[in-house]
């Protein structure tokens, strides 16, 4: 499928997949580095102004509201799931049972609420500047 003429690349199941954020973001690129320091996951995190047009462009509204997981052009998941299987990823036993646990039905739905708020309010948390303001859905 096409997004404004805009093609999806090829993705194939050797893709490596990468957590996309927004670099802008003070708030997100302190979570990032947080994370990466304790749990150490194998899958790169990488600003999604860094990637690839290609990979990014069909994902716009949703990088500014989200982190996605992407392989090639391919949303695999979105927000706190995207999250938890990056930190699934780490070597740490204890980690990927964390991870595990997000992915349980009723602690999934908890983080979704959660995930959702952090990423509207983003802004007002430590790190935050008024770049990480989520814009009014739909601009």
């Amino acid at each position: 499928m096409t997004h404004h003429g805009v093609k999806p690349p090829a993705s194939t199941p050797q893709s490596p997949a990468v957590l996309a954020y927004d670099g802008d973001c003070g708030f997100c690129q302190t979570s990032v580095d947080r994370i990466r320091a304790l749990t150490a996951p194998t899958l790169e995190a990488v600003p999604w102004q860094f990637l690839p047009a290609e990979s990014t462009a069909l994902h716009l509204e949703r990088l500014d509201r989200e982190v996605l997981l992407l392989r090639g052009g391919t949303v695999l998941a979105g927000g706190s799931d995207a999250l938890s299987r990056y930190v699934g990823t780490s070597p740490s036993r204890t980690y990927r049972k964390l991870a595990a646990v997000i992915h349980l039905p009723g602690v999934r739905a908890c983080a979704r609420v959660v995930y959702r708020w952090v990423s509207r309010n983003r802004h007002r948390l430590p790190g935050g500047t008024p770049a990480c303001a989520v814009p009014p859905h739909g601009t």
